[in-house]
Parts: C-alpha cells; sequence; structure tokens
C-alpha cells in the first residue's frame, strides 16, 4: 500500500517537511536520516494514523521559507516554514490548518520569494 508521494536532492543543515491529507506536518533535519544503499527497505518520516492521514508530499525547506497549502475544498492557507517546529522522525507532526471533517490536504509547495 506504499506509494511515492515526492523526492528531494538533500543538503546537510537543511530540514525535509511532511505535510499529510488531515492537515498535520512537520519539519524533520536532514542528519536524522541513515544513508542507505542499494537493496535499503527506507526509513520512515512520518507516523501515519487514522488521526494524521496519509503522506501526502515531502519538501526540503529551510528557516526563510513559506508554505502554501490547499485542500480539496478550496481552502489555501500561507505560513512561514520558522513556525513549524523541528521534530524526530518517528512522530505523527503538528496540526498545520484546521479542516471540515470530509476536507482533505491535496497540495503542498515551497514559496521562495518574500513579499515587500
Amino acid at each position: 500500500g506504499d506509494c511515492v508521494v515526492g523526492m528531494e536532492v538533500l543538503s546537510h543543515g537543511q530540514t525535509l517537511f511532511a505535510v499529510t491529507e488531515r492537515g498535520f506536518g512537520k519539519r524533520t533535519s536532514i542528519d536524522e536520516y541513515p544513508v542507505q544503499k542499494r537493496g535499503g527497505m527506507g526509513v520512515i518520516t512520518i507516523k501515519t494514523s487514522e488521526r494524521n492521514g496519509r503522506v501526502i508530499a515531502i519538501i526540503e525547506v529551510s528557516e526563510q521559507h513559506e508554505m502554501m497549502l490547499i485542500t480539496d475544498g478550496g481552502k489555501i492557507i500561507r505560513m512561514p516554514i520558522k513556525g513549524i517546529s523541528v521534530i524526530s522522525r518517528n512522530t505523527q507532526g503538528v496540526k498545520l490548518m484546521g479542516m471540515e471533517p470530509d476536507e482533505h490536504v491535496v497540495g503542498a509547495v515551497r514559496l521562495v520569494e518574500k513579499d515587500d
């Protein structure tokens, strides 16, 4: 039942942002991910459950970036990355946005431009 939701070329000192369909997410230091070789079975990025849902996106981010999330109900939220805690890989994350019971996050994107 697993599937690929994204791919990033990682840099030391950066963080990986994971978002789930129920509006939860978290940042994890790249240094927490062990290097794997051919035949590696992967590592857990975020624990999923009925509470937070499936992972819909992973994005490499830094403190100066902002994120934009959109739901299938048309809600859009923009948030600074520095406001999201850096926590370990083996956790469920924190609630990023409130949604209706039948609503799901369908997209996440990193914003790099700054407002003037």
